[in-house]
């Protein structure tokens, strides 16, 4: 019998040597080989005969005994302490229900309980909502917000000022001012301190508007609403007719994201590449960026001008030279390029 049994599996052009056999139909031929073979020998002599290892003997039959229950992956007699039907029904229908929007999901779980509706964990509960994809009537309704930011159409227009903290290694901290053009960009005057002082913006005001070529129109100036802003100096600045006031997110709904992006750069791209042990190192690398932002580091928005030149009107003509080196470059690497050759290349023009 036991040759019968090889010959039967060999005859229906089987192979075991491989490690799977991913057709439903070679699966079942050996799975009734081995069947037959029950009554004249012990099954793990059968199973040794044809190389399946009794593992994967089971896994196969229990994958064969297909489940006719409705909402079951596989036959409940198998796992007699999975979920019935119907506390599954009950989850879904308490986690996507409106009147339990504002219950957590874990919360919701021992609510469940507590109502004697699913004595269920809050594990099951997340691990049902994530694998079957039910969505949680608890979508989010913000007030709409402008996608662009506040735009000057003029430099000296639109100003804005902002303070941030620099943390030394020592643990002390350093107080950054400053002062940025909205049109150019161009920082128009800034300040290190090793503590905070109110009369900081009004002095760094006087220095931006020294630093005005033409005396028009007073330009405004956005800032949050810190005592650094809000206090007798910058009154008088503004009782003056030097500048305008407007609080970033209440006389209108722009924030004050332009400076503040200007801050994260100033740090993560240059300020805590390098060792911050004193106020004198913060100045210095500061003055140092703050000189390469105006006057060398080209601006993509301005098509590749930089904020000095923007803010001063002399780089006009720059868009234009970078276009036509742009198309120069092209014409060059298209010639290089085609006046390359390799030995494919040439056989297949001698071939020609």
């Amino acid at each position: 019998m036991l040759r019968l049994l090889v010959a039967l599996v060999k005859s229906s052009g089987i192979s075991l040597e491989c490690r799977r056999l991913p057709e439903a139909e070679d699966k079942e031929r050996v799975l009734r080989a081995v069947d037959h073979s029950r009554p004249f020998m012990p099954i793990r002599v059968a199973l040794r005969a044809v190389g399946l290892s009794a593992s994967r003997f089971h896994d196969w039959r229990h994958s064969r005994a297909a489940c006719e229950l409705a909402d079951r992956r596989s036959c409940p007699k198998l796992s007699p302490q999975r979920l019935t039907a119907g506390e599954t029904h009950v989850i879904r229908e308490m986690a996507c229900a409106e009147e339990f929007r504002h219950v957590p999901t874990g919360t919701l779980a021992m609510l469940a309980q507590r109502m004697g509706r699913a004595f269920v964990s809050a594990q099951t509960w997340y691990r049902l909502i994530q694998r079957n994809g039910w969505r949680r009537p608890r979508k989010k309704v913000h007030p709409s917000r402008p996608r662009n930011g506040i735009r000057a159409t003029k430099p000296n227009e639109l100003w804005h000022v902002d303070t941030t903290i620099i943390r030394l290694l020592d643990g002390t901290k350093v107080y950054l001012h400053a002062i940025i053009d909205n049109f150019s960009r161009r920082i128009l005057a800034w300040r290190a301190n090793d503590r905070f002082e109110v009369a900081s913006t009004a002095i760094l005001l006087n220095e931006a508007a020294a630093g005005r070529t033409e005396k028009g129109v007073p330009p405004k100036l956005l800032s949050d609403a810190g005592v650094e802003n809000l206090n007798g100096g910058v009154d008088q600045l503004i009782e003056s007719g030097l500048i305008k006031r407007v609080l970033a997110q209440t006389d209108v709904t722009f924030s004050n994201s332009m400076i503040e992006a200007w801050w994260r750069v100033l740090k993560h791209n240059w300020l805590f590449l390098n060792t911050l042990d004193s106020l004198a190192t913060v100045r210095r690398l500061a003055g140092f960026y703050i000189e390469q932002h105006n006057s060398v580091m080209p601006h993509a928005a301005f098509s590749g001008q930089t904020p000095d030149e923007m803010y001063f009107g002399t780089g006009s003509e720059v868009g234009a030279k970078l276009e036509a080196g742009r198309e120069e470059s092209r014409k060059r690497r298209m010639e290089s390029n085609r006046a390359a050759s390799c030995g494919a290349c040439s056989a297949k023009e001698a071939a020609a």
